[in-house]
């Protein structure tokens, strides 16, 4: 249980002898008065962003849980479509370094792996997001992120090698044995067409999959009901 109080108070930015159960307050404060009543909600999903207590363990789900809980702050017009670039790469970037962290500090169990066969042992959202950022740059490719030395160079700038930085330093042995379908990936021609695959595959994987979604909790900001079409 230490870990997941450690978590929590990191995520919500609160002393380690705060309560959790402030999260609501502490986003109320970060809302406008007029939202106030979004931040019960919201705050949901925020906490259910940084792992569970009981199965002791992290992954896309919860991964999941942080994507909507800017979701949910983009529904209610806290955020906007200006701040479409800063939500990846500032606010979710930052909370990828947290988990990181926490991952290496308490030695979480990847919630749901498909081990050597799944994309990562615990992100997805960051591989679809940083293909997307690199569509059309004119010298990086697909190949060039599993070379150690372009890694290297530019993990600070491109999210996408951030990741692949990040599991370089983690994991020991062949690229092709510890990381086999980001392997498979680095031989697509273009990172439009990795992108496009990525989302498929995050659809399918993720959104689809009833190990990871049996745990979302549906409210009046998402709602369980179908969109119209």
């Amino acid at each position: 249980m230490r870990w997941y109080n450690a978590q929590k108070s990191v995520c919500v930015r609160v002393p380690p002898c705060a309560s959790v159960q402030e999260a609501p307050a502490l986003v109320s404060r970060m809302l406008p008065e007029r939202l106030h009543e979004a931040a019960p909600e919201a705050t949901t999903y925020l906490l259910e962003s940084v792992g569970n207590a009981t199965r002791i363990d992290y992954g896309t789900g919860h991964e999941v849980a942080f994507a909507s809980f800017l979701c949910c702050l983009c529904k209610i017009g806290f955020l906007d479509a200006n701040d479409q670039a800063a939500i990846v790469f500032k606010v979710f970037e930052r909370y990828l370094c947290v988990m990181r962290r926490l991952q290496q500090t308490y030695r979480m169990e990847p919630a749901g792996s498909q081990g050597v066969w799944g994309l990562d042992d615990f992100q997805f959202l960051p591989f679809l997001w940083g293909s997307a950022q690199l569509i059309d740059h004119p010298r990086l490719e697909p190949k060039h992120f599993v070379d150690p030395a372009v890694v290297n160079e530019h993990h600070k700038d491109y999210l996408f090698f951030q990741c692949i930085h990040f599991i370089n330093q983690m994991k020991t042995g062949p690229f092709a044995e510890h990381s086999n379908q980001l392997w498979n990936v680095s031989a697509v021609v273009s990172w439009s067409k990795v992108n496009t695959g990525l989302v498929r595959m995050y659809r399918a994987e993720c959104l689809e999959k009833f190990p990871v979604i049996q745990h979302f909790k549906f409210g009046s900001l998402l709602s369980i009901q179908p969109v119209a079409k």
